[in-house]
């Protein structure tokens, strides 16, 4: 008897898990918030009349932007004139329209540097015709790499070290991340401008802020170079970091070097971010199920 009720709460902690697994798989969660039918495309409120647009490229990372960049093939196919998502090395496949590259997580890469810069390249060719979705999940921080020309790929890999081992959040490491990169921090969206974007972000942050996701390549950054400095005074890390990375931030401090982009830029009027599965999401239907089969949840 004992066997049959742990077989049984085995096979209901199962169901709980997979619930709440389900919730948040990459594929079923982009095919949940996008839908074409005819000429139009639906992505959670937006609806876009696709004959307006010459072009749809799609742009992404992070460790689950294969399986969103597959989902969105399924539903646009044939419609996406280019694309290239970065992903973490053996969290691949192939796809027809999307270029998949692969490129290293948690510490950056050669690879994920001329990924990153394919991904500018492409954006910058945009235009006002042209709708661009961008794929973000986890990892994108460290699969989005692309230095200030004052920091070389070496000292942006020690920061990224040092970071990850003084204990700062995930908020205060990517406040550095953002202000050491052309890409993070907003700059995304300012690339892609003036054509519309749209992303679609996966999230595994708590608390769901779209500017720590990925380091919130296509939202406002409202973290300034003076805040790098408190995170580096907060943890004492000075004499650990490269003597260029400090140079490059105290100059960022001192005003002699242009901030990450803020609220009210032109830009971002073109832009929509939607959350399509978080932590919160996974945890809420894992308790729904758990409540279906009757546990006080």
């Amino acid at each position: 008897m004992k066997h049959v009720f742990n077989g049984r709460l085995r096979e209901d902690a199962a169901r709980i898990f997979y619930a709440g697994l389900k919730a948040v798989d990459p594929a079923l969660v982009v095919k949940k918030y996008a839908e074409k039918e005819d000429d139009r495309l639906r992505i959670g409120d937006t609806v876009y009349s696709l004959s307006k647009f010459k072009r749809i490229l799609v742009v992404g990372a992070g460790k689950a932007a294969f399986p969103m960049a597959k989902a969105l093939e399924d539903i646009l196919g044939e419609r996406i004139s280019d694309g290239v998502v970065v992903v973490k090395y053996g969290y691949t496949g192939s796809l027809a329209r999307i270029k998949i590259r692969e490129a290293s997580h948690p510490i950056p890469d050669k690879a994920g540097i001329k990924a990153t810069f394919e991904i500018m390249h492409l954006l910058q060719s945009a235009t006002q015709e042209d709708l661009v979705i961008c794929l973000i999940s986890g990892g994108g921080s460290s699969l989005l790499v692309a230095p200030v020309e004052e920091i070389s790929l070496e000292e942006k890999k020690e920061v990224t070290r040092v970071l990850l081992e003084c204990g700062a959040s995930i908020e205060e490491i990517n406040t550095i991340r953002k202000h050491l990169s052309l890409i993070k921090g907003g700059r995304m969206a300012k690339l892609a401008y003036p054509a519309h974007l749209h992303s679609l972000v996966l999230s595994d942050v708590i608390g769901d802020r779209l500017d720590t996701i990925a380091s919130g390549p296509t939202v406002p950054d409202e973290t300034t170079f003076k805040d790098c400095w408190k995170v580096i005074e907060k943890y004492r890390i000075e004499d650990r970091l490269p003597e260029k990375v400090l140079t490059y931030l105290k100059r960022g401090a001192k005003g002699d070097v242009e901030e990450t982009p803020k609220p009210g830029r032109e830009f971002f009027k073109k832009v929509k971010n939607l959350i399509v599965g978080s932590n919160i999401l996974a945890l809420t239907t894992a308790q729904k199920e758990a409540q279906r089969l009757g546990y006080n949840s």
